[in-house]
């Protein structure tokens, strides 16, 4: 028998919107569960990212130029500095990763109409062509766990990985929620 400061207990609390369904009370997890949790997180890390990286392998780049190529894709006419704060690395490390993207034609960066400081970025047509097909390759194994896990599991995943994001990227998400459904995201927790 486990004693008990080898479980953590987790009160629910009730979310802003319909009720909830059966699953309201205590949820008790034990540090095995949260082992398995964290294995299946890596296992499903490295299956998504098997075949963007071949991709990028060909043109040798790795994980950090698709980021890149993700959040401009997302955010045409984002600034550097924004990107810096996304991805949470330093001015140098950035540098190695986009002054290529730049030089070979996949990124665009122009100066600020307002502020001639600001640097933005855009995808070029190459760019976009890229971050598509890496996007389609990992479109593909999201949509077939999707079909396999059922609506209710996937909002439940939406509600866990949004759980484990800290408050930056919990606006983001909750911005894109408001833009995709019109009707404001959960607050931040």
């Amino acid at each position: 028998m486990q004693d008990v400061s080898s479980q953590i207990i987790l009160a629910a609390k009730p979310e802003p919107g319909p009720p909830a369904q059966s699953h309201a009370g205590l949820l008790f997890l034990r540090e095995e569960e949260f082992r398995v949790a964290q294995d299946a997180l890596f296992f499903a890390l490295r299956d998504l990212t098997v075949a963007p990286d071949a991709i990028l392998a060909e043109l040798n780049m790795g994980r950090a130029h698709h980021r890149c190529l993700h959040w401009i894709s997302r955010k045409p006419e984002l600034k550097v500095g924004e990107l810096l704060e996304i991805l949470a690395i330093t001015k140098q490390s950035l540098a190695r990763v986009l002054g290529p993207l730049i030089d070979e034609g996949y990124v665009l960066q122009v100066k600020g109409q307002k502020d001639r400081r600001q640097r933005l970025l855009t995808l070029t047509e190459k760019g976009a062509a890229l971050e598509r097909k890496l996007f389609e390759a990992q479109r593909e194994r999201l949509a077939a766990a999707y079909r396999e896990a059922g609506g209710q599991a996937v909002d439940g995943f939406r509600r866990v990985l949004r759980g484990m994001t800290k408050d930056q990227g919990r606006r983001y998400l909750d911005e894109v929620e408001t833009g995709r459904t019109g009707k404001a995201g959960k607050p931040a927790q």
